[in-house]
């Protein structure tokens, strides 16, 4: 299983920020996100699920992510999603925004890959945690570029 748990603090207003994991802004910071489509429930509550299509390199896969947890309040904010990509991996989510000042956020973003089966276990141990980590790393940098701009 990898894990992750990186921060960094946005010179932006934590709405700002927000605003990127909207679902009308979510690809601009998860270009490779081709669809996303609510299928069930509100926007935004816990328990809503979103049709979803990723894509990996060549291929693309499709699942379906639901809100495990949401919080939208001035000082704080977060989402946390789960779903299990290509049938393969477990992956769960969490975005949180902590209000510094009117200017600063800091934002924290967590999760882990878990193989769903034996295959999926095996391909992340021969990964271990290269590609994550950097796509990890992407997503943070694109989310900093999009609200500082």
């Amino acid at each position: 299983m990898v894990y992750w748990n990186e921060q960094c603090v946005i010179n932006a207003s934590i709405d700002k920020v927000w605003a990127l994991f909207s679902d009308e802004q979510l690809q601009t910071i998860m270009p490779q996100l081709e669809k996303h489509q609510l299928v069930k429930g509100p926007p935004n509550q816990v328990g809503s699920k979103y049709a979803q299509q990723n894509r990996m390199g060549n291929r693309l896969v499709s699942y379906v992510m639901e809100i495990t947890a949401y919080e939208d309040s001035p000082e704080q904010k977060r989402k946390d999603i789960g779903f299990v990509a290509a049938g393969l991996f477990k992956i769960s989510l969490s975005f949180a925004l902590t209000r510094i000042d009117d200017e600063k956020t800091l934002f924290v973003y967590s999760g882990s890959n878990a193989g769903a089966n034996l295959f999926g276990r095996t391909l992340l141990k021969l990964d271990q945690q290269n590609s994550s980590k950097q796509e990890v790393e992407d997503l943070m940098e694109r989310v900093a570029m999009a609200a500082e701009s």
